[in-house]
């Protein structure tokens, strides 16, 4: 009988625990080793700086490509509201961003070339077991997904 009971409370524990939204605050900087399908990134400098709270995810990314400096900002907001931001790239979008147990998942929703169509894509952001490396992954549909990997400054 206390077997059965300490094996419920870790199994509660340990669900507790995977449901439990990933804190990306800090400092990341680019490596571009580990990344894939960056194309021309690979030579870039870029560094996130991640501030977060229960409702808002706020991103500050300063990238250095080809010696031209660049700072964008994206607002993610964590209660699953649709929000307007702007792609690195000047597009403007809405984002809707919700959790998927300790992965962030953010859909990008961009007005399409051809008039009254959309681009969809989807940005997976997520942290490595022992919290050092961040993985984000930005994927359009029937395309290999870019993954951009951070190291904790």
């Amino acid at each position: 009988m206390i077997r059965r009971i300490v094996w419920t409370f870790l199994a509660f524990a340990f669900a507790a625990a995977a449901a439990n939204p990933s804190d990306f605050s800090g400092t990341w900087v680019f490596n571009a080793g580990k990344s894939k399908n960056i194309g021309m990134m690979a030579s870039a400098e870029y560094t996130s700086t991640i501030t977060q709270t229960a409702k808002v995810l706020a991103v500050s990314d300063t990238t250095v490509i080809s010696g031209q400096k660049q700072t964008h900002e994206t607002r993610y907001d964590l209660t699953g509201r649709t929000v307007p931001n702007e792609s690195p790239m000047g597009e403007k979008s809405q984002t809707s961003s919700k959790w998927s147990g300790a992965k962030l998942v953010t859909t990008w929703e961009t007005e399409g070339a051809v008039a009254g169509t959309k681009v969809v894509r989807t940005e997976t952001r997520y942290l490595s077991d022992d919290g050092k490396t961040l993985y984000l992954e930005s994927a359009r549909a029937g395309k290999d997904p870019m993954v951009i990997v951070f190291d904790r400054k």
